[in-house]
């Protein structure tokens, strides 16, 4: 989902993502998690979090995760209520090389319709086209309930997953910035869990927001990829907070005192890519 080659100022033009008289997801879902590989309790926690923050300001000062999460409910049909579910520890059963199918399998493992289905990879799993082509995915089961695959790039490439937390594989070289929760791999795999949360409320099944085919579409994220703050262009995020402690950098406020920088989402008022700060 991270192209840092693809930024662009957030004001400089008219974005439209057509609606395709496809359904959304509006109302409640649970988020069920499957945790393939290893993964520590803070990774965990720190994932979890992220979740619970999009729908529950759990009194997170502003920017925060739910005020950011705030814009899907611009996308017809008002709001999507987000919180976990069941999670499953999965460990290595389908062994370190996964491919679509073994992702379709482990997303299959819950039986809930109203629920999206999360499953996560730790860093020493690969899965076909991970890195080279793509750093998530979301699709669906028979059409009916959606999953979404998110790798940990850290060991694999972080160049391509987890920037602007680290140098970018390719394109301007600009400089990093330090993680909000000190974990590059899992600060990564929450900008790119986020990306694929918007698109699969607004686009669960091809029929909704989206710009381009719809097998490669451009969604509610995807289209604003690379900006984080205002200013953005190729190989800078844009002016994002930063923490006077950890000099870590951040743009979103969450529960549990957590902070995390997110992509920009598009406002279908504005036409605009929307940022935080």
């Amino acid at each position: 989902m991270l192209n840092p080659r693809m930024g662009v100022e957030a004001e400089q033009e008219k974005l439209v993502l057509n609606y395709h008289n496809g359904a959304l997801l509006k109302g409640r879902f649970t988020v069920n998690v499957l945790w393939y590989g290893s993964f520590t309790p803070t990774q965990r926690a720190i994932i979890v979090d992220f979740v619970n923050s999009l729908s529950i300001p759990a009194g997170a000062p502003l920017p925060s995760v739910a005020s950011w999460w705030q814009t899907t409910e611009k996308y017809k049909g008002g709001s999507t209520t987000l919180v976990v579910g069941k999670q499953i520890m999965e460990g290595y059963s389908l062994g370190k090389h996964l491919n679509e199918n073994n992702l379709l399998n482990l997303a299959s493992r819950f039986n809930d319709l109203s629920a999206i289905n999360l499953v996560l990879t730790a860093n020493d799993v690969a899965v076909d086209g991970f890195c080279s082509s793509r750093c998530g995915t979301h699709r669906s089961i028979n059409g009916r309930i959606p999953y979404i695959w998110v790798g940990n790039s850290e060991a694999q490439c972080p160049g391509q997953c987890a920037w602007p937390f680290h140098m970018p594989a390719f394109g301007p070289q600009g400089r990093s910035l330090v993680a909000p929760n000190g974990d590059i791999g899992v600060d990564g795999m929450i900008i790119n869990i986020a990306t694929l949360l918007a698109g699969t409320v607004t686009n669960p099944f091809n029929g909704g927001f989206f710009q381009g085919p719809p097998t490669a579409p451009l969604e509610a994220v995807s289209a604003c990829v690379g900006i984080f703050g205002k200013g953005a262009y190729p190989g800078y995020p844009g002016k994002v907070l930063v923490d006077p402690k950890t000099g870590a950098s951040y743009n979103a406020n969450a529960g549990n005192g957590r902070k995390f920088l997110l992509p920009a989402m598009w406002d279908p008022q504005t036409f605009q890519c929307k940022t935080l700060v």
